[in-house]
């Protein structure tokens, strides 16, 4: 892997543009932050167990600042609630977080956990605005200061095994509620924080109680709490229509030979968009914030997000990176009206009311 060589030239030759100028100053302030990182000695990330950050990024960033990164995982509750409990010890240990736009939104930033971003992205190829599709990096949170969302796809709907489901008896949204697939449909457990809760909200906003009741209850929709425990039944077949199985865990199915479809939209119900795999942000008192910044500025550059878009499938909102990596179905579509499953209104509002219905109607049961 070539290592990129951080420098500051002594000699500028005469007749040097403004902007050419103003490189060399970005290039010099960049320079003195990585080198203070380095003396840090480490960045502290949390984020969810995906294979591409321990086996691409993680590597990758070390290799070009010298930097280690410790990766902490788990649940979003899990790791919340400790971070509350070390806070509350007056203990502070994480630097920066790639979480989901819930805890995002509604934890991280409601409970005052993150500090300000904006003033420290400082990388030239990030801060310049004709590198992102939206003209600037986009800052997600009301004051646009505190998270950035980095990636804008269009989310897939569900995986069908098609050695047990064709996809033309799954075109409709109603289609699910078949007797045929009773039993045979697997989710994150709806009644807890995840993906699964967040679809269940998006489809009771759509359709209301009794489409949810139809769905979950009298389809015996399988839960659980175990990502991979859906691919498994994907791939076996004991489950074949997955509403919750996540493409990088699902891509290795494909490349071993089982006939796995991802579908994208579906008939009845607008498509979807999302900020997955993450949002960023940046904890607040980081034990090591010369390093959180470093990694902050890289994994929203072409490098970083190219690498992480790559691994994981995602659509990022960068206009340098080559998108041929994508399935077809992952693009936004020009004219189309999609369903934003991250905006942050719907985040703190209506996912939420409409999560709890389903909390109250599922845990009734």
């Amino acid at each position: 892997m070539k290592r990129m060589v951080l420098f500051v030239s002594f000699f500028v030759r005469a007749g040097v543009t403004t902007g050419e100028a103003q490189t060399k100053t970005g290039d010099k302030e960049w320079a003195a932050i990585v080198e203070a990182a380095k003396k840090e000695g480490k960045v502290i990330v949390v984020g969810s167990p995906d294979p591409v950050m321990r086996n691409e990024v993680i590597p990758k960033f070390t290799a070009r600042f010298g930097i280690p990164i410790e990766f902490i995982t788990g649940r979003a509750s899990q790791i919340v609630a400790r971070v509350e409990t070390e806070r509350a010890s007056g203990i502070y240990s994480i630097d920066v977080y790639l979480a989901g736009p819930d805890t995002t939104a509604n934890e991280l930033y409601n409970d005052k956990m993150i500090d300000p971003l904006k003033p420290l992205l400082v990388l030239p190829e990030v801060v310049d605005g004709s590198k992102w599709k939206t003209g600037k990096v986009w800052f997600a949170d009301p004051q646009e200061q505190f998270v950035v969302r980095a990636f804008s796809s269009v989310a897939t709907f569900m995986f069908i095994n098609t050695e047990h489901v064709k996809h033309e008896e799954v075109r409709q949204i109603k289609d699910l509620l078949n007797p045929k697939w009773r039993g045979k449909i697997s989710t994150e457990d709806p009644t807890t924080t995840g993906s699964g809760a967040n679809k269940a909200a998006h489809l009771y906003s759509e359709f209301g109680e009794e489409f949810i009741k139809q769905l979950y209850i009298d389809q015996k929709t399988v839960r659980t709490r175990e990502r991979r425990q859906m691919t498994d039944w994907l791939a076996r077949g004991t489950q074949p229509i997955c509403m919750s199985c996540r493409e990088d865990d699902v891509r290795p199915l494909a490349k071993d030979g089982f006939k796995v479809l991802e579908i994208f939209e579906m008939n009845g119900i607008p498509p979807s968009i999302n900020g997955s795999p993450w949002m960023l942000s940046l904890a607040n008192k980081a034990p090591h914030p010369k390093a959180a910044q470093v990694f902050a500025n890289w994994i929203i550059s072409r490098e970083g997000l190219e690498t992480y878009g790559k691994g994981y499938g995602s659509a990022t909102l960068r206009t340098d990176i080559d998108e041929s990596y994508l399935k077809p179905g992952n693009l936004p579509k020009k004219g189309v009206k999609y369903f934003d499953d991250t905006d942050w209104k719907w985040i703190v509002t209506g996912r939420r009311e409409n999560r709890q219905k389903v909390w109250d109607l599922l845990k009734a049961r």
